[in-house]
């Protein structure tokens, strides 16, 4: 199929075009051109948020759009307005913090939406498509970690375990948290191409289990090879905050635990990675070859402890 990728050389791109190549489909890549793209990949080189670099998408049609670096409804909108709807799908990255944390868990994808998420527009974006008719198939991850992430996610814990630094952890660390490894979302992004029951379709898309930050702590270690008692943690109470501070841990501080069921029955569709392996995987083939790589602690010049 010929496919338009809007965004696709870093992290979830990265990953999704190597298995779409795998396939033999025609693929062009939109970014703002800072990567290069695999061979036999056509490369648009603009800015999503210029009109002036979409004109490049003027008389192009496509039998897939897969929007991965879409934040605003006019994000897509304003793409769609010069390619036209796809004639096969539109894929979209989502995210499962749309959801309103109403205390019930886990989140499944009929829960109230945050109208005042940062995330918002991602919701705005899957009514929109919905109300103009396009078909679509939206992922809602969690929190996505792997090689290529560059959102602190398991980085933040491989920092402060390498580098014998203190873990702060939000009281007793048995708030529960989902991740869910890279691969395995753009293993479901392939293969709802070819699943018409896909269609018009919102799935949660993580890890099938939780965990608490103590145990994420723990795999964390495993993995840099650390005992937990070479392991520095330090508790505080993330109710004493001041909420205008800067972010002092990777993940959110109250539960966040969605159901998959969904996605695992209509896509026959399961993780491939558990946790610890997949943080391995992430440990080796990405944060062990970062080169010239300098952490930094912000939390050290905060007062957060007792």
């Amino acid at each position: 199929m010929n496919i338009l990728v809007m965004g696709g050389t870093r992290f979830i791109g990265k990953s999704l075009i190597k298995k779409l190549l795998e396939q033999n489909h025609q693929i062009t890549v939109f970014t703002r051109g800072q990567n290069p793209v695999p061979k036999g990949v056509l490369h648009l080189k603009g800015d999503r948020k210029s009109k002036q670099s979409l004109d490049q998408l003027t008389g192009k049609k496509y039998e897939v759009i897969i929007d991965s670096s879409g934040r605003e409804l006019d994000d897509t909108r304003n793409v769609i307005s010069i390619t036209g709807k796809p004639s096969h799908r539109f894929i979209y990255i989502s995210s499962a913090g749309v959801y309103e944390n109403n205390g019930i868990f886990p989140l499944n994808e009929k829960s109230p939406i945050d109208l005042k998420s940062r995330h918002i527009g991602k919701a705005h974006t899957e009514n929109w498509l919905k109300e103009e008719k396009i078909p679509f198939t939206s992922f809602r991850p969690t929190y996505i970690y792997g090689p290529g992430n560059y959102n602190p996610i398991e980085s933040w814990f491989f920092d402060r375990i390498i580098n014998s630094k203190i873990i702060p952890m939000p009281s007793e660390g048995k708030t529960i948290t989902q991740l869910g490894h890279v691969s395995d979302l753009t293993d479901a992004m392939v293969i709802s191409l070819n699943k018409d029951i896909a269609i018009n379709k919102i799935y949660n898309c993580s890890g099938s289990s939780g965990i608490t930050l103590e145990s994420l702590i723990y795999l964390c270690a495993k993995v840099c090879k650390k005992d937990m008692s070479q392991v520095n943690i330090r508790s505080f109470n993330p109710m004493e905050l001041d909420p205008k501070s800067r972010k002092i841990f990777p993940v959110r501080l109250s539960h966040f635990l969605t159901n998959t069921n969904l996605i695992e029955k209509e896509l026959d569709w399961k993780p491939k990675f558990n946790l610890l392996e997949g943080l391995n995987d992430s440990y080796i083939n990405d944060y062990c070859l970062r080169k010239n790589y300098k952490p930094n602690f912000p939390e050290e010049s905060m007062k957060i402890f007792a």
